[in-house]
């Protein structure tokens, strides 16, 4: 059953056409990357799914409704099943990794303090992170940034979790460790995540399916072992990390 479908997406910036037509559908319980080069729109494609960007043309359905078509109180219901890190952690930097955990938690108002303790407790334990909680963004590495912003996003029991480049900016050996990360939390969990990155080891390793973005439109959509055996010239350069000249 379809969790996510986009139909049509068609987004532009003055004369720049970033999304031409977008058809995806996608699957609770799958775990999808969405690869491309710098510009192909990957992130664009986030922020209209979760209601950040509304399209030029087109729709995007979140479990069967069109988002663009919800009032502001029923799309904020939708956000909350929803759970997102960013690309750079996005933590405020005046608050405890704690505060920054639980604060969708207290915002909402449905948590008393001692719960909201206990679940952002529960969080960090998840992305392992016990001891962190009293810390402050500024003292923590790249990589523990990422964990506390993982951990933020999966406090609310979200049933979909959205990656905005969850690597970019980590040396390899912390790379590989946050795709070790969003591979068990995907499977413990049992959400539907979705992963915009243009690291092909990280959509390798974390993802079920991929979809290539191309002159905004997809390029490409199929298992990692079929983007493996692929015979397009696009393809296996961006996977050779070669510069393409269409």
């Amino acid at each position: 059953m379809a969790i996510i479908e986009l139909k049509d997406l068609c987004k532009s910036f003055g004369k720049l056409v970033v999304l031409d037509g977008i058809n995806l559908t996608i699957e609770k319980g799958e775990s999808l990357a969405i690869i491309g080069a710098s510009g192909t729109g990957k992130s664009v494609l986030l922020k209209h799914i979760i209601g950040l960007m509304a399209p030029d043309r087109g729709q995007v359905f979140f479990d069967g409704r069109d988002i663009n078509q919800l009032p502001d109180d029923e799309l904020v219901a939708v956000r909350r099943r929803i759970g997102m890190l960013f690309q750079s952690a996005a933590l405020f930097d005046s608050m405890t990794v704690a505060e920054n955990v639980g604060l969708g938690l207290k915002e909402s108002r449905k948590y008393k303090p001692e719960q909201i303790r206990r679940i952002v407790q529960e969080k960090l334990d998840m992305v392992d992170l016990s001891d962190a909680g009293d810390k402050l963004p500024s003292e923590l590495s790249g990589g523990m940034r990422k964990r506390v912003g993982l951990a933020r996003a999966i406090a609310n029991d979200p049933e979909v979790l959205l990656y905005d480049e969850p690597t970019t900016g980590l040396d390899p050996i912390t790379a590989d460790m946050i795709n070790e990360l969003i591979a068990r939390l995907n499977e413990r969990l049992s959400v539907t995540s979705l992963a915009v990155t243009h690291d092909m080891k990280s959509a390798l390793y974390i993802a079920n399916r991929v979809v290539m973005l191309h002159k905004g439109r997809v390029h490409f959509d199929g298992t990692p072992e079929e983007l493996k055996k692929v015979d397009d010239g696009y393809v296996r350069q961006f996977m050779d990390s070669a510069a393409y000249e269409a």
